[in-house]
């Protein structure tokens, strides 16, 4: 079955592949900084974002005020940090993280009214799973502008990190009714409701991926798994079946596969009859359980009036001299 780090990797993936390019911004008079500038931006085009963020920093020595510098490098240092983690190398992608938020914060110190340095902020510490200040930045964001829906998106992203999954689907949603043909939207939105055990509505989100791409080997996998927390494993079986048969080799859906055959087979099983509980004898019965305490109550004073008895009429003999020494 899926398991949290999987849902954790997709998480980033999806951000990845949701992020903002870098800036295609105006040469800033003067020259040489709008020089930098451009060419900055075609070395992150070419996936150069070390580069790129060199020529981002030549912009900003000539023009340190001006915003788009900081944007535009932050924008690389991040691209950059995201290359670096796919390479493996998480030191090398923290470094970059930490120069993108430095620079996203001097965007928002030299444009406190642009949203967008808010957003990029805020995307940033999401990518880093810092949530709750990711939220903070995004919220900030949309109070400038509240119909960015990039913004809302990111904002989504936050609240599956904080698990809060009815904020997500809204906020999906919202992206979706304007954007239906946003297909990271169902996604997550089929991901929340999945983890709030709405599976109908999870299967449906996968279901029209699978409509918009019947090759979505992925969706159908998602889908597969849906359908088997739900219980229903014959859907789930077909769902498997065609992953695997597209890529025979996916141990993790073949595993799944097997799981879902034998949770069906479990579930069409005929139900065993319970046996009896037998009674238990009366050679079973405690001894305390035969003993009627009236009965005990008789014996006891039978016994203090034979006591009585045998005192009164031994009343007045001799006692028995004693054979010790003294």
């Amino acid at each position: 079955m899926l398991n949290k780090q999987s849902l954790t990797i997709a998480i980033v993936s999806v951000l990845c592949c949701a992020a903002v390019q870098v800036d295609g911004a105006k040469p800033a008079k003067g020259g040489g900084g709008g020089n930098h500038i451009q060419r900055g931006i075609q070395l992150a085009q070419e996936k150069h974002y070390d580069a790129a963020a060199d020529e981002f920093g030549k912009a900003i020595k000539d023009n340190p005020k001006d915003p788009r510098g900081y944007a535009n490098r932050g924008t690389a240092y991040r691209q950059g940090a995201r290359t670096a983690m796919a390479a493996g190398d998480s030191e090398g992608a923290s470094t970059r993280y930490q120069a993108a938020l430095a620079d996203f914060a001097k965007y928002i110190e030299l444009a406190p009214k642009d949203a967008s340095g808010y957003t990029e902020h805020g995307q940033t510490l999401s990518e880093l799973k810092q949530y709750d200040a990711a939220l903070a930045d995004l919220n900030k964001a949309l109070e400038i502008k509240p119909d960015d829906l990039n913004t809302v998106k990111f904002r989504g992203f936050a609240e599956i990190g904080l698990n809060q999954w009815d904020k997500a689907v809204a906020d999906f949603s919202a992206v979706i009714q304007k954007k239906q043909d946003d297909l990271q939207s169902y996604d997550r939105r089929a991901l929340a409701y999945r983890s709030m055990k709405n599976y109908d509505a999870a299967i449906a989100d996968y279901t029209f991926l699978i409509t918009k791409n019947p090759n979505d080997m992925e969706a159908t996998t998602k889908r597969g798994y849906t359908y088997s927390l739900a219980q229903q494993y014959q859907n789930a079986i077909a769902d498997y079946q065609a992953v695997i048969k597209v890529n025979p080799q996916d141990n993790d859906t073949f595993q799944r596969l097997q799981y879902a055959q034998s949770m069906l087979a479990a579930k069409n099983a005929s139900p065993s009859p319970t046996p009896p509980i037998a009674s238990p004898t009366p050679e079973e019965k405690r001894l305390m359980d035969k003993i009627n305490p009236l009965y005990i109550g008789i014996g006891v004073v039978a016994l203090l009036i034979i006591a009585v008895i045998v005192r009164l009429l031994t009343r007045g003999k001799a006692e028995p001299s004693s054979h010790r020494i003294r």
